[in-house]
């Protein structure tokens, strides 16, 4: 190709970023007279591309600087790229790309077949195609892997020679699926040339099926979806198809290279596990589910993590299907199947094993997965936890059990599963082994073909062991593909001393010895993994020194940013491996004593697994008393697949090898996409241009003179036949072959161009074909003369016999059939009718027996429910007083115990405090305070005294000046009022009509006066009626022995009261009076207690029951309640003993106070609210009836009949059932109604709320949840309380600032009162009587999982609420510390002005705290956790706290204050601290002053003298906690730091060390109590009643 060629229109290719190569034609061409050639081109796109340079530069690079030129349209896609005009690098990537576009993804390149991956289905290896491909030469039809696998089956028969097929590119080039198709050829297709057995006739062979049945069982269990190809091969696989004498395949061989083990246990993003664990989830069928807990995808930890389940187009419930069938097909029965899955559905329940801890790690002896692990695995549960979380170092001496941390505690985990899943692989590999290629199909082997499916080389972001050994292997295999087409064929060339030209080529050689050379990346590896103390880092520092040397700066560098890595450049890409876990990856070891736990299963399938696989790592058969140590002395990963590589390569070496390189045309996997630059850089890397170049230049075929003789003799006639084979071989080519150059005659070879070999093959098949039709003409048409004749006459007989044969049987069959249907008909009637009888009878007698089966058990059921009534009310009543005597006394000794330890106590301590030396100092110290208070008092006096004196001048001015006013003013006014007197301002007539107006005011005032006594009377009348009703009522409640129906009465003398009560109200509103000045109390507390008899046991079980009632379907009013006084005696309480309690005194009334017996002692009468029950209903419509009656309608009243108290509470547990079912609105009324809209009371010492007006919240909650767990609503009660718990959170972290003290403090109380209940809930609900209600299908388990997971979340619930409160208040603390302990100077005569804040001196402003903020602060958070009943133990951890930050800071901030280092700050100082102690006194905190005992200390220091040796002695004895450092340090300036002189400083996002409180004493049936002001809680409301009855 010169530069004459150069024309215009010439086509040529330049480079592009996007395209790789595009094309552009020649417009300009200009040769200078100084040589200078300038060529413009222009692309079809319109841009311009400019070619300069000389004639000089062109001739010397022989041409080879000019723009390549592009192929002729015709030759556009042509089949095999050596055909090509112009053979170059653009124009091997268009001819690709042409024939991709066609949907033709084959082209062959010489000797290699280049297959470009379409990512879709395509009609290509069907059986037709495959029988078409059959028996044909390659070149005959298009381009396929199919001719490739003929023509390596071809080689085998002819030569004699075993066989190698080599598929390899990137991972997604769809290596797998060629060999999977090439492995289908071999075992579908026909061959023609040899004798077809019955079998093969009749279909595939068992052992062919067994092979293909290999493939589904290989990709299922080590096949992975990747970011790059959904069905990657994760191993190495070369599959050995054997042939016996006649060709037959008899069997095969697997052999594996390096399983990616970490898959098992850790995917990347958007990847997954092996598909087999997919593949089980979704078609185990539901009973093997449920035994393996296979529920789904998401619920493992090994299946979860890269984000995809499924694949596109996949259906994992049919592929296990598929391997199933695959597994029984090889042999593998379906006993020994499921033992496969039950141990791959172990290895995922291993990954669900949850570690914990902080510092050691902690698994469950509950855990779910744990359980099932250890029980299909068959080894002890607790031994496997064990060893899980600790570690032995066995020394000479003894052994060292030690305890592993979480994430070692993990890495061990996934070891076993790792281990455990290989040597199941290395089992089933070894099985398709022994079934395929059994000892009696080993001695019939002739020849084997080769199917090497190995993974392609990797790069990715993070690369890693694995990655290594992948582009370590791919290495050795692109040598061997050198050596093969390059290097041997020039070698041999030379040999037979023909015409060639070396071509030059690449060698990796340098490469493959730093990887495997003797101090090698490998060896250097295992060097550094036999080491106890090997690490990545040692290793990668080992290889810096090693290889950093200036022989292997081309093949390794260290990267610039990182010391952990090192950088190797393969022969298709420069490749970064991290080091970080190469040691243990390459080690792969897993723990003694793990390894002898497992080797001792019960599981006898896992034994058999563990022994083959050990048996395949030794290389060889092993005795049983070898079979311990083989297993513990496992070689290295790295060495191991070294060795196997290396006999891989001798194979392969060993045989002819055909090659298939595969393109991934895109990266995102699209169908049809080609990306040019992506398929350039893998056609540079795969050395397919070299090798075009070769099957140009070279003669990629040749022959022996022997083997071509034998093979072509008949293409000459037979006079040139002979003995010598050399001749024979001339006379020959020269008949057939009239180009000289197609073909070179060597020494002992005939070398061929590419292409003539196919040529030869032509000319020979149809010289045997046009033999052969010769004969088989003449004899067909004989054969076939004689079967006609014969066929003829028998047809003519058979046609006569049938024909009446067919009439005889129509006749026959028109009898049988009028015949059978006349019988049917009688038949069918008769049978019908007395089916009809025989079941109405049944039916009958069916009915009447269970008519009176049902009869009896509802009488028996009745007599039994009437007899368990009786027998519960009386048992009830016995133990109730029983065990409230029991408790009094109970209750009575432990006080009186304990008060008198407490008094021991007290006076031990005043005694020994009255005899200790420190007694003495704090009295001197208080002494000191007080004078120092009385000085200032003094001052303050002395201060107040002047004010006064200069107050008391200034106000006596001020009255003389006023009296001077005033008496002006008088005399002014006299003389005014004498003037106006003498001239009238206002008209007469004017005057009447005001006067007039006078008299009628006067007149309505006084009728006003009259109404307003009228009214008086009518009060007085109701409030004599009032007390006449109580008496009425007091009189009944005294004679309530005498009817039982009494109850009633006295029920409508109450409501009749209650009417008398609500005139008095409207009255009273009337008036404008207060009811409260009428006598009604006087009245009501008439009637002592000691008057009134004792009721009989009928009339105070009546009562009770009255009460219970009121109790139980009165709901709080949501408007403030009206209150009266008590009610009288003769109707209190009774006590459990008989004796009648005290009428109690009125109370002060709550607002949010619930209806409960002292509500009803205090005369509180309700309304009842209206809710769903219709037992409900009819009440509150009963309540409405009576309030709007008068006073005659009640006294017609009194006598009728009210709902029974049976008939409203007949079944609670049906109505508790029905409001625990309505899940979303508990919700909604909980979450929105009780907690969002949560009005915490404000905390008050003086007027303490009661625990239960604190607690209802916990309270209410915690009845929900055991009412929920009671009748059987587990799963209710979880999302309940994990959206309670979320709620709460929120409530206590949505504040921030000052108002989170009370907030905080509420919820943190309201949280363990929530988990006290809980534990005293899980104590009193027992099994039994959960299953006694709930029926035997009662997941106890499940509740007892449920129960501690919401103890725990409830703990962690109050850790969050500690720590964020904590968080707060020391921001809110440190913020005043300084400011008021450290520059406040609240003692008067010792004020300094010695500041050291400049911009305090500069503005002159006060410190912006006080001591008195401070104590504020410390009041309200006492005040809250004190009025929130927080435990006395959180208020020490809090105020411990606090007391520690102030000390801390305080003291490191006045060591870095000289001018604050004097005595007169010293005593300002001390005095707030004695300020915080006392506070801490006060409290019962004295532990806290302790947190100031620094800062104090150097106060005193600062104080005492230091003139002498004495004096220091002193400082030593006082100051005893300050270090000498420190002590200097209060002399030291300011700018002389010394970080080493502080305290270790309080960090503000510490909250310091939480311990939980001890679980409270909560009374499960105590009073219910509801707030008034919390509306829209009907169910609550019902609930906690219904719980009440």
């Amino acid at each position: 190709m010169s530069l004459e060629a150069y024309i215009k229109d010439t086509k040529c290719w330049f480079t592009d970023d996007k395209e790789g190569w595009i094309s552009a034609s020649l417009t300009t061409k200009d040769v200078g007279a100084d040589g200078k050639v300038t060529m413009t081109f222009v692309d079809d796109n319109g841009k311009d591309h400019v070619f300069t340079s000389t004639l000089v530069k062109i001739q010397e690079s022989n041409n080879t600087i000019l723009p390549p030129m592009r192929n002729p349209p015709l030759l556009e896609g042509t089949e095999d790229l050596t055909n090509l005009s112009y053979l170059n690098e653009p124009a091997v990537l268009s001819n690709i790309r042409t024939r991709y576009s066609h949907c033709n993804i084959y082209t062959y390149s010489g000797i290699v077949l280049i297959a470009a991956n379409p990512f879709a289905r395509v009609n290509l290896y069907t059986q037709d195609i495959i029988q078409a491909y059959s028996g044909k030469r390659r070149g005959e039809l298009e381009p396929h892997l199919f001719a490739i696998a003929e023509d390596a089956y071809r080689c085998m028969i002819r030569d004699g020679k075993n066989q190698t097929i080599v598929v390899s590119g990137e991972s997604g080039a769809g290596k797998t699926v060629s060999a999977k198709f090439i492995m289908r050829y071999f075992a579908t297709a026909d061959d023609s040339e040899r004798g077809t057995d019955a079998s093969k006739s009749a279909g595939m062979s068992e052992t062919e099926e067994q092979i293909l049945a290999t493939n589904p069982i290989m990709e299922a269990f080590g096949n992975a979806k990747t970011t790059r190809n959904d069905n990657s091969s994760r191993f190495g696989k070369f599959t050995e198809i054997q042939f016996d004498k006649d060709r037959n395949i008899i069997g095969a061989k697997i052999r594996t290279y390096l399983l990616e083990r970490s898959r098992l246990v850790y995917q990347p993003e958007f990847e997954r596990n092996y598909h087999i664990f997919y593949q089980l989830v979704a078609g185990a069928p539901p009973s093997e589910k449920k035994e393996l807990d296979l529920q789904s995808i998401q619920q493992f930890q090994y299946l979860r993590q890269g984000g995809v389940s499924t694949i596109n187009g996949v259906d994992d419930a049919a592929e296990f299907e598929i391997t199933q069938r695959a597994l029984s097909t090889i042999g593998i029965s379906v006993q020994a199947q499921w033992d496969i899955f039950r141990l791959l559905a172990a290895l995922l329940h291993i990954g669900n094993i949850q570690v914990t801890g902080r510092n050691d790690a902690i698994i469950s002896e509950d855990d779910p997965s744990l359980i099932i692990a250890t029980r299909v695995l068959g080894i002890p549960l607790g031994e496997f936890k064990k060893w899980l979380i600790k570690k032995q170092i066995t020394t000479r001496s003894e052994k060292i059990v030690s305890s592993l941390k979480p994430d070692q505690s993990l890495i061990v985990r996934d070891s076993v599963a790792k281990y455990i899943y290989s040597s199941l692989f290395d089992w089933l590999v070894n099985n398709i082994n022994s079934s395929l290629s059994s000892e009696a199909v080993a001695s019939k082997i002739h020849s084997f073909i080769g199917v090497l499916d190995i993974y392609g080389f990797e790069h990715f972001k993070k690369n890693s062991f694995e990655q290594f050994c992948i582009n370590y292997a791919n290495e050795k295999l692109q040598q061997e593909f050198n050596q093969h087409v390059f290097k041997l064929e020039q070698e041999e060339y030379v040999r037979e001393k023909i015409d060639w030209k070396f071509i030059e080529f690449s060698d990796n050689q340098p490469c493959i010895e730093m990887i495997e050379g003797k101090l090698g990346v490998l060896s250097l590896l295992d060097e550094e993994s036999r080491m106890p103390s090997g690490s990545d880092q040692g290793w990668c520092n080992k290889l810096f020194n090693q290889l950093g040397t200036e022989k292997h700066k081309k093949w390794f560098t260290k990267p610039r940013f990182s010391n952990s890595a090192f950088t190797i450049s393969h022969y298709a890409h420069d490749v970064t491996y991290d080091c970080d876990g190469f040691l243990e990856k390459n080690r792969d070891t897993l723990p003694d004593e793990l390894l002898n736990l497992i080797k001792n299963s019960d599981n006898e399938f896992l034994e058999e697994v563990l022994m083959t696989s050990a048996t395949i790592g030794a290389g060889g058969s092993l005795t049983e008393d070898k079979r311990k140590s083989v297993i513990n002395r496992k070689p290295t990963l790295g060495s191991i697949f070294k060795g196997s590589l290396i006999q891989l390569m001798d194979t392969i070496n060993s045989t002819n090898v055909h090659y298939i390189r595969c393109l991934k045309p895109n990266e995102a996997k699209q169908p049809w996409a080609f990306d040019a630059p992506m398929v350039l850089g893998q056609l540079r890397a795969c050395g397919v241009l070299e090798t075009i170049r070769i099957s140009c230049a070279g003669y990629p075929s040749r022959w022996s003179f022997s083997e071509f003789v034998e093979r072509y003799y008949m293409l000459v006639n037979s006079e040139h036949w002979g003995f010598d084979t050399q001749k024979m071989c001339s006379a020959i080519l020269e008949a057939t072959i009239k180009e000289a150059d197609k073909y070179q005659v060597g020494l002992t070879k005939i070398f061929f161009r590419a292409g003539l070999l196919a040529y030869m093959e032509k000319l020979r098949t149809d010289k045997l074909n046009s033999y052969a039709t010769l004969i088989q003409k003449n004899v067909r048409r004989f054969v076939c003369q004689k079967r006609y004749d014969r066929i003829r006459k028998a047809t003519i007989k058979i046609q006569c016999f049938a024909r009446k044969v067919h009439a005889q049987r129509t006749a026959r069959s028109l009898r049988q059939e009028r015949s059978a249907i006349l019988l049917q008909t009688f038949l069918r009637g008769y049978v019908q009718r007395k089916k009809y009888v025989e079941t109405r009878n049944h039916v009958l007698r069916v009915q009447c027996a269970i008519r009176a089966k049902q009869a009896r058990l509802s009488f028996q059921k009745m007599r039994e429910t009437n007899g368990a009534t009786k027998i519960q009310q009386i048992w009830r009543g016995l133990q109730a007083r029983a065990q409230y005597k029991k408790e009094v006394r109970a209750v009575v000794l432990v006080q009186s115990c304990i008060r008198r330890n407490k008094a021991r106590k007290t006076l031990l301590d005043l005694k020994a405090e009255a005899r200790s030396v420190n007694h003495l100092k704090e009295v001197s110290y208080r002494l000191e305070g007080k004078v120092v208070e009385l000085t200032r008092a003094l001052d303050l006096a002395h201060q107040q005294n002047k004010t006064f004196d200069s107050q008391v001048a200034s106000l006596e001015n001020q009255v003389r000046l006023w009296k001077e006013k005033y008496e002006l003013s008088q005399q002014s006014k006299s003389k005014e009022i004498a003037l106006a007197a003498e001239n009238p301002t206002v008209p007469k007539n004017e005057f009447e009509t005001l006067k007039a107006a006078n008299v009628e005011l006067q007149s309505k005032y006084n009728d006003s006066v009259e109404k307003v006594r009228t009214l008086d009377q009518e009060i007085a009348k109701l409030t004599e009626s009032l007390a006449r009703t109580k008496d009425e009522i007091q009189k009944l409640a005294a004679q309530a022995k005498v009817k039982p129906e009494d109850s009633e009465t006295v029920t409508a003398l109450r409501r009749e009261n209650q009417y008398v009560r609500e005139q008095l109200a409207q009255l009273s509103k009337a008036t404008g009076r207060d009811t409260s000045s009428f006598p009604v109390i006087s009245k009501t507390n008439g009637t002592p207690a000691s008057n009134s008899t004792a009721p009989s046991i009928h009339s105070q079980q009546v009562q009770d029951a009255f009460e219970k009632y009121e109790n139980s379907y009165s709901f709080a009013k949501e408007t403030t309640h009206k209150t009266v006084s008590a009610l009288p005696a003769a109707v209190s309480i009774p006590h459990a003993n008989g004796a009648k309690a005290p009428a109690p005194r009125v109370g002060r009334n709550r607002s949010n106070s619930t209806p409960d017996i002292a509500a009803l002692e205090n005369g509180v009468l309700f309304k009842p609210q209206k809710t769903t029950n219709s037992v409900f209903d009819n009440l509150d419509n009963h309540s409405r009836t009576a309030k709007t009656l008068s006073g005659d309608d009640w006294s017609r009243r009194v006598n009728r009949s009210r709902p029974s108290i049976h008939s409203l509470i007949e079944q609670p547990e049906v109505e508790i059932m029905r409001i625990l079912e309505d899940e979303e609105g508990l919700q909604e009324e909980i979450l929105n109604g009780l907690i969002k809209n949560m009005k915490i009371p404000s905390p008050s010492l003086s007027n303490l709320p009661l625990i239960k007006e604190i607690m209802f919240p916990a309270h209410l909650i915690g009845l929900l949840t055991t009412q929920m767990w009671k009748y059987g609503y587990i799963k209710e009660s979880e999302r309940l309380m994990i959206n309670v718990m979320q709620a709460i959170q929120q409530q206590s972290m949505a504040i921030v600032g000052d108002d989170t003290i009370i907030p905080c403090a509420y919820w943190l109380s309201n949280v363990h009162e929530l988990l006290s209940l809980i534990c005293i809930s899980e104590q009193e609900i027992t099994r039994e009587e959960l299953v006694a209600r709930c029926g035997d299908d009662y997941d106890w388990q499940e509740y007892e999982q449920l129960v501690s997971t919401v103890k725990y979340e409830l703990e962690c619930l109050e850790y969050n609420i500690f720590h964020v409160w904590m968080k707060s208040l020391k921001k809110q603390l440190n913020k005043m510390i300084i400011p008021a302990i450290i520059e406040s100077q609240a003692l008067p005569g010792f004020i300094t002005n010695d500041s050291g804040r400049f911009f305090n001196k500069l503005i002159g402003s006060a410190p912006t705290f006080s001591m008195d903020d401070l104590l504020m602060l410390f009041n309200k958070i006492w005040k809250a956790m004190s009025c929130y009943y927080v435990e006395h133990s959180v208020v020490r951890q809090v105020m411990t706290e606090l007391l520690k930050m102030v000390g801390v800071t305080g003291f490191n901030d006045l060591l870095m204050r000289r001018n604050f280092c004097t005595w007169k700050r010293a005593m300002q100082i001390q005095y707030n601290i004695t300020r915080i102690e006392e506070w801490c006194k006060g409290h019962d905190l004295p532990e806290g002053t302790l947190q100031l005992e620094h800062l104090m200390q150097a106060t005193k220091l600062l104080q005492l003298k230091k003139a002498s040796q004495n004096d220091i002695e002193i400082i030593y004895d006082v100051c005893w906690m300050l270090t000498p450092t420190q002590a200097i340090a209060q002399r030291v300036a300011a700018n002389e730091k010394n970080d080493t002189l502080m305290l270790d400083a309080i960090s503000l996002e510490d909250a310091g060390s939480f311990e939980t409180p001890e679980i409270r004493d909560v009374d499960l049936e105590g009073d219910r109590y509801l707030p008034s002001w919390l509306v829209n809680l009907s169910r609550l409301k019902s609930l906690m009643h219904l719980v009440v009855v």
